[in-house]
């Protein structure tokens, strides 16, 4: 399937791209922060904001699990699931986010991690459903939340080629489900010489009908610009609103200025892209006149002379005839007098040859 729809949204391989601001969990669990964060990704100009639903006791089974990551400038460890409980949002919360979603014109996403949160979503009526790379894998949950007819968003970190295959099979991707598969490492944030775009090569080749796109986590915006190249038409980053709040997220995420810089840098990638086909551009057109050179004579011609490199050359404006045309005259005799510096006509040309 080379197009699909999201909210309304035409998306495929000769559309726009399709621009996911991902909160993540960077609204640390406040519903005001998560307001800004839905108002920012609208100014900046992305397509849809998305977040993520989960309850941590669905979530996390483990209370002796801990987790450690870079906040504030120091290496926190902590129970995963207090990190979790802290950031979630009750059902009441998530649908006043939805709704400051829609007062805003930015699409609703979420990222569900249980049947139980994908239920809610539904209740909302969100247009797509996003997996995240944890659950590429999970093929009883991928075909559970295919089978609501939604399209998938699904990112591919940490996957090898067969597994790309056994989650495309599972949604039922090759029947005609609306499915996107985005490219994503999934290291925070991954460093340059492991962001492997060419895979976008590979599997344009193995899926030459699948939209593919990119959750970038390199820093700056030089990854998502050849991505675009590369044939990707959705993509997703995570920002914040400080890189100085406390969380795991924070430190390497964009913030606001770096994420509008981002999709900016994916917009005009795009459009630099262009037309494939060889041809001038509308103002190339209008240079080829002031730009290329025509035949014209390099000093005055009498009437009946003949035409040779002596008397003739090239040279601009490129209004007359072309270069290639000027081996045509030599030998042929002036029709006129002719002054230096004017353009050659073919009716300057007698029909006969000298010899």
């Amino acid at each position: 399937m080379t197009e699909i729809q999201i909210g309304g949204r035409v998306i495929g391989r000769h559309q726009p791209p399709f621009i996911i601001a991902e909160t993540g969990i960077n609204h640390c669990g406040d519903l005001e922060r998560a307001f800004k964060m839905i108002r920012a990704a609208r100014q900046v100009g992305a397509d849809a904001v998305k977040f993520q639903t989960f309850q941590a006791e669905e979530f996390c089974s483990d209370p002796q699990q801990t987790y450690s990551y870079r906040s504030q400038g120091r290496e926190v460890t902590e129970s995963m699931l207090e990190m979790f409980r802290r950031h979630q949002f009750e059902p009441e919360q998530w649908r006043q986010i939805c709704d400051c979603c829609d007062e805003e014109g930015i699409i609703f996403l979420s990222t569900p991690q249980n049947r139980s949160d994908l239920d809610l979503l539904l209740e909302l009526e969100i247009p797509a459903i996003k997996v995240g790379s944890d659950d590429f894998t999970n093929l009883p949950q991928l075909r559970d939340y295919a089978s609501t007819g939604l399209p998938m968003i699904v990112s591919a970190g940490m996957a090898d080629l067969d597994e790309v295959e056994q989650a495309l099979r599972a949604i039922g991707t090759f029947k005609g489900h609306p499915t996107v598969l985005l490219h994503c490492v999934s290291q925070y944030p991954a460093p340059p010489e492991d962001a492997n775009l060419r895979k976008l090569t590979s599997l344009r080749r193995e899926y030459p009908e699948l939209i593919l796109g990119y959750s970038d986590h390199t820093q700056g915006v030089l990854g998502a610009v050849l991505a675009v190249a590369f044939g990707a038409r959705v993509f997703e980053k995570h920002f914040t609103l400080d890189h100085d709040l406390p969380g795991p997220d924070h430190w390497f995420s964009a913030d606001i200025g770096e994420l509008q810089q981002w999709v900016e840098a994916v917009r005009q990638a795009h459009r630099m892209l262009g037309s494939e086909a060889v041809e001038p551009t509308a103002v190339e057109r209008k240079h080829r006149d002031a730009f290329r050179r025509s035949v014209v004579a390099i000093r005055n011609i009498s009437k009946n002379e003949p035409f040779s490199p002596e008397n003739l050359g090239v040279r601009r404006p490129g209004s007359g005839l072309k270069p290639n045309h000027m081996d045509a005259f030599f030998g042929h005799r002036a029709t006129r007098t002719i002054a230096a510096g004017e353009l050659i006509h073919w009716s300057d040309r007698e029909g006969n040859w000298v010899d």
